[in-house]
């Protein structure tokens, strides 16, 4: 199992504002810089309530039919994901590995700074993809907090784009 984090952030390391908003980014995520190559890779997207209920202001459903895993201990209305393929699951970062593993899943897209969080924390993730948006914001929900030991990473490559986004892939190594 492959579990990976494609993520925009401000300059100064912050995923959305502290009210959640991600105005930020440019709209419908700028230019291609491999979203949409990277999003067919995998095989189901891992995300959060708050990150669940943040995507359902957005308008359209943006991830088609692609398999969705909404993470929460209280229940979720999955119906407003109108067109979604939307599922809950509960538990570990570890438990959900193993279910979704058990299901067929190969490779996770996860997603939403608290879900991304505890997947680094338990040593699950093996590839990050961090696009940097040339705006500092200040303050906000950052894309790190605390850790249980450094995390090694080994850079696998950085593109820029006329934009000024700049994407940076990094393996994680131990």
């Amino acid at each position: 199992m492959t579990v990976s984090v494609f993520v925009g952030t401000s300059l100064d390391g912050f995923i959305a504002r502290a009210n959640g908003d991600f105005d930020f980014l440019p709209p419908g995520g700028g230019e291609p810089h491999g979203y949409n190559e990277f999003i067919a890779s995998v095989d189901a997207i891992v995300i959060g309530r708050n990150t669940f209920e943040k995507v359902l202001t957005l308008g359209d459903w943006p991830y088609g039919k692609k398999r969705v895993v909404v993470l929460s201990n209280r229940p979720v209305d999955l119906s407003l994901a109108s067109g979604g393929v939307v599922e809950q699951m509960a538990g570990s970062p570890a438990e959900i590995v193993a279910q979704l593993a058990a299901t067929g899943a190969n490779h996770l897209y996860v997603d939403g700074g608290i879900t991304i969080q505890e997947f680094l924390r338990a040593g699950l993730v093996q590839r990050l993809i961090i696009t940097r948006v040339p705006v500092l914001i200040g303050d906000g929900i950052p894309l790190f907090s605390t850790l249980p030991r450094d995390i090694l990473l080994r850079h696998v490559a950085t593109r820029q784009y006329p934009s000024g986004l700049v994407s940076s892939e990094y393996l994680v190594v131990g």
